[in-house]
Formats: C-alpha cells, structure tokens, sequence
C-alpha cells in the first residue's frame, strides 16, 4: 500500500514511492528507491521535502500513517470548499477571444526566443520589445483569461522553455488582477514573468531537455539561472525592481529551502512569492521529457499541501480561486460518460463550467458536439456532472480541437 508519510517518520529500510516534490527541488537522480543509509534521509528533509510517499510492500511501514487516497481526498475536500465560490469575470466570449490570443501565444513566445538568444550573445534586453507584448498579455486576460491560459496548457519538449515564460506570465497577471492589484504593479509582474527565465540561456540545452533526472553537478548548473538571468537584466537600465526581483527569487520557499539566497518567510516579497506559485503550477502541469503533467485538480492538489511549508497559504490559496479546479482547456468525464473540454468557468461556482462534449465513451466515438451548462438542470442546456479529469493521450483525442463550437 503507498502511505504518506512525515519525512521526519523516515527510516532506513523505507522504500521511497514519490518526494512528493517539483523536480526542481530534489537532490536525487531517482523518484522511486529504497532507504539505505541515514544520510539519504538527511538529503531529504535539507532539500525542505516534508512529507513523502512510501510502499510499504517494498519496505518498513508506518501503521497509523494515512494512505495515498485518503490523505487525497482529505485535500481535495478542503480545496474544494476554498475554490468552488470564486467570482469569474469576462468581457467576451471565449470564441471572440481564442483568435487574438493565438497570435498574441505566437508573439510572445517568439519574443522570449529571441531575447534567450540575445542573452546567448551578451547582448542587453531591449524592453521596448517585451512591454508591448505583456500589454497585449495583459488585455487579452481583461477580456476573456481563460483563451490564453488555456492555449498555454498546450506545449511541445521543443518550446517548452519559451512557452513556459510566457505562461508565468499570463497566469500572473491574471493573479494580479484576482488579487485586485494596481495595474503598473500588474504590469511589471508581468515583465517578471516574462523575463524570469532569462538565465537558462546560459544553460546548456543537453541539461535543460535532458530526459531524466539530473546529476548533483547538473542540478547545480540548473540553479545558477536566477542569478544569471537577473545579471543579464541588469544590462538593461529601464528593467525595473520588480522584474529583477522576481527574476532572482522565483524559486525561493518560505522555509528556506530555496535558492539561490535561502531566503525566508516575509524576507522574499510578495511578488516573488507569488511568482514562485506560479512558476510551480505551470512547470508540473506541462508534459516534458522527464514526465508526465499533472491535471489542475493535482497540481493545485500539490500547491496546497506544498504551502505548508514552500508557499504562503494566503497567495496559494488565492491563486487556486484563481485558476480554479476546472481552468478552460481542462478535458473532463461526466457522469453521463461523456468527455467534454471546460470552455468557460460559471461566474459563482467554479465546480460547474460550461463543457463541449464531443466524445462518448461508452460507444468510443466521436459525438455532435454541443455546449452543456452543469449549472442548469436536465432540460435547461445542463443535467450532467463533472466526475473527474481524464487525460487526453488516454482516449487518443485532442480537446483543443473543441474549445469553440463553429
């Protein structure tokens, strides 16, 4: 059986099921292996993993320690209760939106090629080039938020990087916005996002694609990359604190576990740290060459137990409302055995979107497509409901295909 355990309830002989951690933060070239020495456990808990799954068919056990599904759904209980009653605002709809926001996907990740590129070169970012593309970010989440960040959820190994920027970016602005933030500040996180970053183009691309975990050399590589991105930003006098900031403490914790300077609690600021959230939820939701990602529901499941610890419980908490349980993009089953693609949240209740079905799973074909509201009752355009995340790759189907009805 797999049980979560405290870290702190380790002993050798454990056999280590999951870290329960970002790959980013552990500082082992393997997921899965059997506890051997004291030293291992001590790698873990410096590495600020608090809790890990353990197989206890494989080695000791903890009897009162909760199993993987119970300790899930005791999560996702709470989570439900603090997402499910979060207010949606949308200028138009997601049709109106979905072609600007192609373009606007296509200019950003563009512009994030060309300035990892230049930094390559030692050349200094010209802002005059990114400002206008967090605009147009910017104002495409004003309209309609979930035609970007759903188009973002989509990414190939081969533009990861500069699609994952441009995802940071998107979802932090939309978090500014949740938060009511002023919008220069909105504005400059979003430079943040987009720059934060800017670093891996000092790292070698035989490490960041590399297909499977690094070594502790490669890893220290890895790390060097806030740093090095905000010695590249500070070539460019007009890039301001808040950028620079974000681009330097992205990937600090609040328990200082984090790097590169260890920073702790309120000492990292409030951007930073709502950054750092961001950056986690897109990194572990993408498909890369190392692993799977997760659904929403997982990742915010994720997000959560990390704010234990990593997060402040406040910003995560808040971004989970934010992007809520089902974002646009998202493929669902329904109770009625259809898979369907979220297209919009419901203004109130975010556990009852409108959904495209096009797929019966019981007959395994494809289905006229047509637009459920699981807010309205049998009859009313509704009469159905969410049972869970499917993935994609499992029924060989792609839902972006399905997120706007011709």
């Amino acid at each position: 059986m797999l049980k979560k355990v405290d870290s702190s309830q380790l002993k050798v002989g454990m056999y280590i099921h999951d870290l329960s951690c970002d790959w980013m933060t552990h500082p082992f070239v393997r997921n899965r292996f059997l506890l051997t020495s004291e030293d291992e456990i001590r790698k873990i808990i410096n590495a600020g993993i608090h809790d890990v799954v353990i197989d206890n068919s494989k080695g000791l056990d903890v009897q009162d320690a909760p199993s993987v599904d119970e300790a899930q759904a005791a999560t996702e209980r709470e989570i439900v209760e603090i997402v499910a009653k979060a207010p949606v605002v949308t200028r138009v709809s997601l049709g109106e939106e979905m072609q600007r926001a192609v373009q606007i996907r296509h200019q950003a990740s563009t512009l994030v090629r060309t300035v990892m590129q230049d930094a390559r070169l030692g050349k200094a970012i010209e802002l005059d080039q990114v400002q206008p593309v967090v605009q147009n970010i910017t104002e495409s989440i004003l309209r309609n938020p979930g035609a970007l960040v759903g188009l973002l959820r989509i990414k190939n190994k081969d533009d990861y990087t500069f699609l994952h920027s441009v995802s940071v970016c998107t979802l932090l602005v939309a978090f500014c916005r949740s938060r009511g933030m002023d919008p220069e500040i909105t504005h400059q996180a979003g430079l943040g996002g987009l720059l934060h970053d800017t670093g891996k183009a000092l790292v070698p691309d035989a490490i960041l694609n590399k297909p499977g975990p690094l070594t502790d050399e490669e890893f220290a590589i890895i790390k060097r990359h806030p740093q090095d991105g905000y010695n590249i930003l500070l070539k460019s006098p007009e890039v301001g604190p808040i950028p620079l900031d974000i681009t330097l403490h992205h990937h600090e914790r609040r328990d200082g576990s984090g790097y590169p300077n260890k920073q702790e609690g309120d000492g990292i600021s409030e951007l930073a740290q709502m950054a750092a959230i961001v950056d986690v939820y897109d990194a572990i939701t993408a498909d890369r060459c190392y692993h799977k990602g997760m659904s929403a529901a997982a990742a915010l499941r994720k997000i959560y137990e990390w704010s234990k610890f990593h997060f402040n419980p406040k910003y995560a908490q808040e971004f989970m409302r934010c992007v809520g349980i089902y974002p646009v993009g998202t493929m669902v089953m329904l109770e009625s055995g259809r898979l369907g693609v979220v297209i919009e949240p419901h203004e109130t209740n975010l556990l009852a979107p409108k959904v495209n079905v096009f797929f019966n799973t019981k007959k395994n074909l494809y289905i006229k497509p047509e637009t459920v509201d699981l807010s309205r009752g049998l009859g009313f355009g509704g009469g159905d409901k969410i049972v869970g995340h499917e993935s994609p790759a499992k029924w060989n189907v792609d839902p972006m295909r399905f997120l706007t009805l011709a």
